[in-house]
């Protein structure tokens, strides 16, 4: 990205999402140089706009931090609503050979679409599982790197793989797994080639096998110390369904979280999707690891998978995050609409105090940096942060009459983004993004589409 101008937002309501959850009813936030410069109550320091290129009077919005997605499947954008009323196990039977007909196009035009949604939605940073790599079939991992970029927001690229076709138990089919050795050397060069430390990085790669029923536990294995050479972050499913535990102890003598723990998959650099099937002694020695979790809910319900116990992890201290995951679980493909889903679910499963509108909004901002160990960077708004941020519109019909603000952007409808910042560059302006067509990218996923569905024989 250019150079970020200085950026003085005032009038507007503000949710920090720091560790006081600090807000003001009428406060502001300077951005210069692409990092917060100030944030606090009233109007901005005097001294502030000089120099500003632009002033936002935010009069009926709310400021928060970027939302960040911790779990998703780009190219799954292009297989949405089919399988409508399966479990995991049956829904992936019926998908996955459609998804080993995948190629570089393909997947490019599916991270487009499930980009533009989410930054539409107030996302300005990205993860997504790539882990489907048939076999002569292009860059599939730099198409998606190159929809981020085009994008404009941040993304954790977790370069999956699976070694465990049908021939040996698995469920895709043999010519979209690879084999163990091909996995752990594609996940080094892609580490190689592509990982940004940097503070502000736009890119991080993180080593993420798919799940363990699709997983040898070598590639498990190896996976976890070239992760840790490397330094770079750990990535996987786990614990999502019932089946996945009867699997486990089946195949291992023993449930998902102690095979992780086995495999050298517990611990503070390691996030997992779902972890929904977890009882009192998995979510302690998640705690005890400092593993994260990403909280997908509409998948979860979806798929019928269950209820997360979300409340108790986070009493327990287990950093978690919000997740989209995949589009063909989660047809709108939007992160903000599971603030919402996140604290009704887990009503439903805990009661009514079970998760607050507060809460859910930590999920999605800083618990989420802290799951992909960027929580030094981004998720709240503090001086010296990057400036990722949203400007919520809530003088609308649809939040109108609802005065706390937190509560209107949680449990009303959709917001509208007015402004969308990534490191003080705007990629939402009035609800539109700005560095990609809109329209353009919805006729490129219908294009793909069909030819995926006519590669796969549906069409």
């Amino acid at each position: 990205m250019p150079a970020a101008e200085r950026v003085v937002i005032e009038n507007c309501a503000v949710a920090t999402v720091d560790a006081a959850d600090t807000e003001y009813a009428v406060g502001h936030v300077v951005v210069a140089d692409g990092v917060i410069e100030a944030v606090g109550a009233g109007p901005a320091p005097a001294g502030a706009a000089e120099g500003a290129a632009r002033r936002v009077d935010g009069t009926g919005h709310l400021v928060t931090p970027g939302l960040v997605n911790t779990h998703h499947h780009f190219y799954q954008w292009l297989t949405r609503g089919m399988a409508q009323d399966s479990n995991l196990f049956d829904w992936l039977v019926e998908l996955y050979p459609v998804w080993a007909r995948i190629d570089e196009d393909i997947v490019h035009a599916g991270a487009a679409g499930s980009l533009a949604m989410m930054a539409r939605g107030g996302v300005t940073t990205a993860t997504d599982h790539h882990y489907v790599f048939p076999r002569g079939t292009g860059d599939l991992l730099g198409a998606e790197i190159r929809a981020a970029a085009e994008t404009g927001v941040r993304f954790t690229a977790a370069r999956g793989s699976m070694d465990r076709g049908t021939s040996d138990g698995g469920l895709p089919p043999d010519f979209a797994v690879e084999s163990t050795d091909a996995a752990l050397k594609a996940t080094e060069a892609a580490i190689d080639t592509h990982h940004d430390p940097s503070f502000g990085s736009m890119l991080h790669i993180a080593v993420a096998p798919c799940s363990p029923f699709s997983v040898s536990t070598r590639l498990m294995t190896e996976a976890a110390e070239l992760a840790r050479r490397k330094g770079v972050r750990l990535h996987t499913h786990g614990s999502e369904t019932v089946q996945e535990e009867e699997f486990c102890h089946e195949l291992f003598g023993m449930g998902p979280t102690d095979y992780f723990e086995s495999t050298g998959w517990l611990g503070a650099d390691v996030w997992m999707a779902h972890c929904v099937h977890m009882n009192d002694a998995d979510i302690a020695a998640f705690a005890r690891t400092g593993t994260g979790v990403a909280h997908c809910p509409s998948s979860n319900a979806r798929l019928a998978a269950g209820i997360a116990r979300v409340p108790a992890m986070l009493a327990a201290g287990v950093p978690v995050g919000l997740g989209v995951d995949g589009t063909a679980s989660n047809e709108s493909g939007e992160l903000h609409t599971e603030l919402r889903n996140a604290l009704l679910v887990a009503r439903l499963g805990a009661g009514e105090k079970a998760l607050t509108a507060r809460q859910a909004l930590r999920l999605a901002t800083v618990g989420g940096a802290q799951v992909l160990g960027r929580a030094a960077e981004i998720g709240s708004l503090e001086t010296g942060k990057l400036a990722d941020l949203v400007l919520w519109k809530l003088d609308g019909l649809g939040h109108a009459s609802i005065a706390d603000p937190v509560a209107a952007l949680v449990l009303g409808a959709p917001a509208p983004v007015t402004l969308s910042l990534v490191g003080g560059e705007a990629v939402v302006e009035q609800g539109r993004l700005t560095r990609v067509d809109e329209e353009q990218v919805a006729r490129l996923t219908r294009v793909q589409a069909r030819r995926l569905a006519e590669r796969a024989g549906l069409a």
